[in-house]
């Protein structure tokens, strides 16, 4: 070992030690070939990934570039396979292949859309009589444009077909589905997406479409509970020609002429036998409309309604109704759906077994009545059992049903789209509020205000913020409490009073938390909802200077409650907005009720963030009117955090009312005789400011878990929870 030591050493001696000999020229030469040649293999690689391109399409979708006419003809052997009827079993994790899919930021499914084609049988007669619909055409063409749309179909998650079946009537059955079986992609129908409106055909009218589709899925208007693959296929409405011609403005809700309307011609006589008898029963508060017979030439007759001679013109008629009939015809799905939508009247759906166009994710329940058919005879009376502010509801959320899912080809097919991307992105897909809630105005377009990952954390605490203005002792008494709230990180005394000094520093209470005071120019009270920079946590506590009622477990419990909610209103006594139908108004409702839409904010979290709203971003004059009138800052606040997030906010504990012992008729504000007027006339002018009423009404409170039960207070974790 010695010797070879020292061999080496000798060997390498000119220039050090070394660990690897050199490497000869031609190897070298060799090594950095074959790197560089494995190097622009893999540039070569990344830019084929990544580079756009297409392999079976060479252009974007567009009929602009390739009329019917000039689509290739592809003739149909007499021997090309079928399709199998199309599997009932069929359900996302057995027929679909969300591989395909993959992972991508925006979380968006892309949709290939197959090159236009004209198919034809062996004697050069067309599958379809009708060959490209104006309203297929007008779906893939709204496709096309679409965030979905690829003209890549390697990459695509899912296929339409450029063949149009949305109306059977119009298909060679077997020859359809020939040309289905010959797309490309095919394979099976699987992650394949057909559109239908109307299924089948006489004399039996199946619910779903009869030409044989294997796996693919199928976006159907009529389906039954039969026929229907839940979780699969997609229930879509039956389009309206009249509604890209007939214009109906957006009508108020409330009470209209008649009561019911029936404005089907097609209705079977027995169900019409029984619209006549209710009729009889309830005289002019029923329409029943039918077909006219005495048209002068020229005068589309899909666009009038006669009763008794009379003619109505159709489909305007129908906003003169608070409920419009919809019967099942030959067919479940009913383009008469789409028209009452429209119209802002209330559809009275009477077809069993019908499942309702994207029931998927609309609650049917605001926006219709359902009454199986068996109870026709009863109609009446059970419309007549619903509250006229429920049916204003269901009017307003009709129309917007129509406006967002209905109004278009496009809005249908992108409604199609979005539900079965939000089947492969669960985590992703749309909240139910966000499918079924009308939007509300949305500043900086944002839909929640708040970026909170999750809830915020137990560590900062909240801000107090007490507004006085020389009420001493009383606001001692409520620093005092508030400083036992183990959650309190900072009292905030607003100062309010510019004709008189706050107390020295020597005679304040001394609490654990840091307390600061903030003197204001003017006397508002619009000043307690200002952003001070003061406050650093993300929860506010705004409390009256005369609320010493409130317990630490009442205050941290309900610290707690608005971590879970941090965008809604948390507060104790809930109010009311009531709809005075003799006054055609609305009215303040303080009398204890089972319902709320409103908290005080004497005493409520909140956050932060909707202080700047309040200070910056109110709309109209509300925050002068307040300051003005010196009340309804609690209604005006209440007003923009269900407009800004169309949430009601969140009573907590028993407590119904504010008790002050030491409160007279001259300094308490909420005693004066003419505080409740007021407090009404506010409702009406922000009502009026917003455009809307976006209070939202909720029956439920919270409380903490063993509030009631019969257990030993000290093993609760808030024992001292007040009863009124």
């Amino acid at each position: 070992m010695v010797r070879l030591s020292m061999c080496a050493s000798g060997k390498y001696s000119s220039r050090g030690p070394a660990l690897i000999p050199r490497m000869k020229t031609k190897h070298r030469i060799y090594y950095i070939t074959l790197f560089s040649v494995v190097l622009l293999g893999l540039i070569a690689t990344g830019m084929f990934q990544f580079w756009p391109h297409s392999i079976e399409s060479t252009a974007d979708w567009s009929l602009d570039r390739r009329s019917v006419h000039d689509a290739p003809l592809i003739q149909l052997p007499v021997s090309n396979p079928i399709p199998e009827r199309g599997d009932l079993s069929c359900r996302m994790h057995t027929c679909f292949d969300v591989y395909r899919c993959g992972y991508n930021p925006k979380n968006r499914i892309k949709v290939y859309i197959y090159p236009l084609q004209r198919f034809v049988d062996e004697g050069g007669v067309p599958i379809s009589s009708t060959g490209l619909s104006r309203e297929y055409n007008g779906l893939l063409s709204a496709i096309s444009d679409s965030e979905f749309y690829t003209d890549d179909v390697t990459r695509a998650c899912l296929f339409v077909p450029s063949i149009d079946v949305l109306n059977q009537n119009s298909l060679r059955i077997r020859e359809t589905a020939q040309a289905l079986a010959m797309l490309p992609r095919w394979d099976k129908g699987m992650n394949h997406l057909l559109f239908n409106m109307l299924p089948g055909g006489p004399p039996d009218y199946n619910t779903a479409l009869d030409v044989p589709r294997d796996r693919a899925l199928l976006a159907g208007g009529g389906f039954s509970t039969w026929t229907y693959r839940q979780g699969y296929d997609v229930s879509i409405p039956v389009y309206s020609p009249l509604s890209a011609d007939v214009e109906l403005p957006e009508r108020q809700p409330g009470p209209r002429h008649y009561f019911i309307l029936s404005s089907q011609t097609a209705i079977h006589r027995e169900y019409r036998a029984e619209l006549e008898r209710l009729k009889e029963e309830n005289g002019e508060a029923l329409l029943l409309l039918d077909k006219c017979s005495n048209l002068s030439q020229g005068v589309a007759s899909a666009r009038k309604r006669c009763y008794k001679g009379q003619v109505f013109d159709y489909p305007q008629i129908l906003q003169e109704s608070s409920f419009c009939v919809v019967l099942r015809g030959a067919r479940l799905g009913q383009a008469t759906l789409s028209d009452v939508l429209q119209a802002g009247c209330v559809p009275v759906i009477l077809a069993d077994s019908y499942i309702l166009p994207f029931s998927e994710v609309l609650d049917w329940k605001r926006a219709s009545v359902v009454i199986p058919e068996e109870k026709l005879p009863e109609m009446y009376t059970i419309l007549k059992s619903i509250p006229h502010r429920q049916v204003e509801e269901m009017q307003r959320q009709a129309r917007w049903f129509w406006d967002a899912y209905f109004s278009s080809m496009k809005a249908i097919g992108m409604t199609t789209l979005q539900i079965i991307n939000d089947r492969i992105y669960p985590y992703a897909a749309r909240t139910y509020e966000q499918w079924n809630n009308p939007p509300v105005v949305k500043w900086l377009s944002v839909n929640s205000p708040l970026f909170l990952p999750l809830i915020p954390p137990r560590s900062p605490g909240f801000t107090a913020v007490v507004l006085t203005y020389d009420r001493i002792e009383s606001l001692f008494r409520v620093i005092t409490e508030i400083s036992k709230v183990p959650s309190l990180a900072k009292l905030l005394v607003v100062w309010n009073n510019q004709n008189k000094s706050p107390p020295e520093d020597s005679l304040w209470p001394k609490i654990a938390a840091p307390l600061k005071v903030v003197r204001t120019k003017e006397n508002k009270l619009s000043n307690r909802f200002f952003p001070y920079d003061e406050i650093e946590t993300e929860a506010v506590l705004a409390i009256d200077d005369d609320i010493i009622m409130l317990t630490s477990d009442e205050l941290q419990f309900g610290y707690e409650v608005w971590r879970e909610f941090p965008d809604r209103l948390v507060g104790y006594p809930g109010r009311l907005h009531l709809w005075d139908h003799e006054m055609g108004k609305w009215k303040y409702e303080s009398e204890w009720t089972n319902e709320v839409s409103m908290v005080l904010t004497g005493a409520a979290f909140y956050h932060k963030y909707f202080n700047y709203l309040y200070t910056y971003k109110m709309p109209g004059d509300i925050k002068n009117w307040v300051d003005a009138h010196m009340n309804c800052e609690d209604i005006a606040i209440n007003f923009l955090v269900a407009n800004i997030t169309g949430k009601a906010p969140i009573k907590v504990t028993p407590r119904k009312k504010f008790k002050c012992p030491e409160c007279t008729a001259i300094d308490g504000l909420s005693l004066d005789q003419t505080h409740m007027v007021e407090r009404s006339e506010c409702i009406n002018k922000f009502a009026s400011v917003f455009g809307t009423m976006p209070l939202k009404v909720v029956e439920h409170r919270a409380d903490p878990v063993l509030y009631k039960d019969d257990f030993p207070e000290k093993l609760k974790s808030f024992p001292n929870i007040g009863s009124l």
